[in-house]
């Protein structure tokens, strides 16, 4: 009985210390552990900086998409980067009726590719300081570097920088950057 008590108190020890792993080498992002064995919705509702991007995806009906197989790699706006946007502008797209403007605004920051911050520079560097991305949106961005910062370029020429790069997930990577990627005006 004693040993039995031993070895399920060693149990447990053990699946706590894996859970602790999963997170180890993800940075926390709006104040929360990101979990590289949760998919990128899993994650992101915990992050107190992507409250306004978690009511988009569930507005445009995404959630299910961005819990699926994947890969996706997402480039999350803060907060701060919709506050940017022209007044209204969130309150407007959050509306049922421009669900389908919701919905190509957010799939202009989500590529279909589990792309890492050091794959994304390689590139970049491969093709003389200018890398385009294909966004699931149809968007088009250009990926460059600002000294050891990724920037994304939209088609209107709005520039996001990668705050926090890495951010592991289950199905992808998160890319956090601090603005809103828009399609072609």
């Amino acid at each position: 009985m004693k040993n039995s008590k031993l070895f399920a108190l060693a149990g447990a020890f053990a699946v706590s210390s894996l859970a602790g792993l999963a997170h180890a080498d993800n940075p926390m992002v709006g104040g929360a552990a990101m979990y590289a064995d949760k998919n990128i919705v899993e994650n992101a509702v915990n992050s107190k900086d992507h409250t306004t991007l978690v009511a988009a995806v569930k507005a445009a009906g995404l959630v299910e998409t961005l819990q699926g197989e994947g890969p996706f790699t997402v480039f999350a706006p803060v907060n701060a980067a919709f506050e940017k946007l022209p007044d209204g502008t969130v309150d407007t797209l959050l509306k049922p009726e421009n669900k389908d403007t919701l919905t190509k605004v957010l799939t202009c920051h989500v590529v279909a590719a589990d792309a890492m911050s050091d794959a994304i520079g390689k590139m970049i560097k491969d093709d003389g300081g200018n890398h385009p991305v294909k966004t699931v949106g149809g968007c088009m961005l250009q990926a460059k570097m600002d000294g050891d910062n990724i920037t994304l370029t939209d088609e209107n020429g709005n520039v996001a920088t990668v705050t926090i790069a890495d951010v592991d997930q289950s199905n992808g990577v998160i890319h956090v950057i601090d603005t809103v990627l828009l399609p072609k005006a």
